[in-house]
């Protein structure tokens, strides 16, 4: 935004405009994707030592103070870095939790749908944040940005009432010596007596699976959980997951959405943002559906091949048959673009955008999911900077042709999906938990190592 840039920029003199460095845009940028890589790694532990309850607050708090920090910044541009770095702390560890929790209170029936929405959170996020920039951007005065960042302290305030209404984790209650606890959570969550026989039946359940547990290993900080090999391979199998979600190339459109849109007369960026991310939105609907309905376990690999498909004819068309210098002379190639990005954009928003948050949750070893998980989610926000601060420097060399990687990654996904991943549509977490447990267990692969 123009009033951003002669805020917080540095005067061009030759040319009387306003810019930012590369460092400083760097900087501007990641800092969001380091403080999301700390804000993971430290809501693990925490959530194993405390529940999932109260770190979400702490993570609501950090995000608050984030935009504090970047509303009140008068003239440097650092105070708006520090603050993305602050509010990324809370947003990383809402990633590990939302998720964890959302997998753990949820009943088997629907906890694909429910997890899955969370991924469209994202995706409303996206857009509705497409549509503010595009509202707000033409205000010559601080406000054009002022209003944009004060609006986190709505979903702030949206969040920390609605936690007052949501019970701990009923499976984190249980392995905590609180078994009429964890009952009294799910009869609530579940609207059914405590003697229900749904509820009798997985607590029988968790039951079963804790005793399995510590038959294997005796109570341990949480760190020795990753000596065992079954913990140390389902973690990286999660996190492989989620490195895949970024490694898709979904960003490279956000990225490169400008160049195709303008072939086809549309130049403002910030209505190429919103028709992505409106898009994004549509195209996530079936991914809910597919979520409770199908294997996901399919979904996961049908979708990567769809996604490198895409990508293959995207990059060639964009590359060899697009006028890169004058784009308008080159509709038909403008056209083609425009209707791979939404073809690609309709399958990773179908498949791998919401099915592989709760995948990655339910690969993770129920006795430390959520120190696993944070491990996998800080690998997630890792490649969201590396991705974030190489892209440009990488496609201004290479062009389209840094296509032919997401492509190659894509065909790596379908590939992992299918080899390591078991399915989990209509099987309880506890199921879930005992079958990779079985596959890459101790009693397959020897001693602790």
């Amino acid at each position: 935004m123009e009033n951003f840039k002669s805020t917080f920029g540095t005067l061009d003199n030759e040319r009387g405009t306003y810019y930012f460095t590369t460092t400083q845009s760097g900087l501007i940028v990641g800092l969001l994707s380091i403080g999301n890589l700390i804000g993971s790694l430290a809501a693990g532990p925490l959530a194993d030592r405390v529940g999932r309850r109260i770190p979400t607050w702490l993570a609501c708090l950090s995000y608050a103070v984030g935009a504090v920090v970047q509303i009140s910044a008068q003239r440097h541009w650092y105070q708006i870095a520090l603050g993305r770095g602050i509010g990324g702390i809370g947003v990383g560890g809402l990633s590990v939790l939302a998720p964890l929790a959302s997998s753990e209170s949820s009943p088997t029936n629907v906890r694909g749908l429910i997890v899955s929405c969370y991924q469209m959170s994202i995706t409303l996020g996206i857009c509705l944040a497409s549509l503010i920039n595009l509202g707000t951007e033409q205000i010559d005065s601080t406000a054009s940005w002022r209003v944009v960042i004060g609006l986190d302290f709505l979903w702030v305030l949206l969040l920390t009432v609605g936690l007052i209404f949501v019970p701990e984790s009923p499976k984190y209650a249980f392995r905590n010596g609180k078994p009429e606890q964890a009952k009294s959570i799910m009869a609530t969550l579940l609207g059914v007596d405590q003697n229900h026989p749904g509820v009798v039946q997985e607590l029988k359940e968790m039951e079963a699976n804790l005793k399995a547990e510590q038959s294997q290993e005796s109570a341990a900080p949480w760190w020795e959980a990753f000596r065992s090999r079954e913990v140390r391979r389902r973690t990286l199998l999660a996190t492989g997951i989620l490195s895949f979600q970024q490694l898709t190339g979904a960003n490279f459109f956000f990225y490169y959405g400008t160049t195709v849109f303008d072939s086809t007369g549309i130049k403002n960026s910030y209505i190429t943002q919103a028709i992505l991310g409106v898009v994004n939105v549509v195209c996530t609907v079936p991914g809910l559906y597919f979520a409770q309905k199908y294997s996901r376990r399919l979904c996961l690999v049908l979708g990567a091949l769809w996604m490198a498909f895409f990508f293959i004819i995207y990059s060639t068309v964009g590359q060899f048959a697009l006028d890169r210098q004058d784009p308008q002379r080159t509709p038909g190639a403008g056209a083609a673009l425009i209707a791979f990005t939404a073809l690609f954009i309709a399958g990773f928003a179908s498949t791998w955008g919401p099915l592989s948050w709760g995948e990655a949750a339910l690969v993770c070893p129920a006795r430390c999911r959520a120190t696993s998980a944070s491990t996998a989610t800080a690998v997630y926000w890792m490649w969201s900077f590396l991705l974030a601060y190489f892209t440009p420097a990488i496609t201004a060399r290479i062009d389209y042709l840094y296509g032919y990687v997401f492509s190659a990654c894509c065909l790596a996904m379908s590939l992992m999906a299918h080899l390591t991943l078991i399915e989990s549509q209509g099987r309880t977490l506890e199921e879930i938990d005992t079958l990779y447990r079985e596959r890459y267990g101790e009693s397959e692969l020897g001693s602790l190592g």
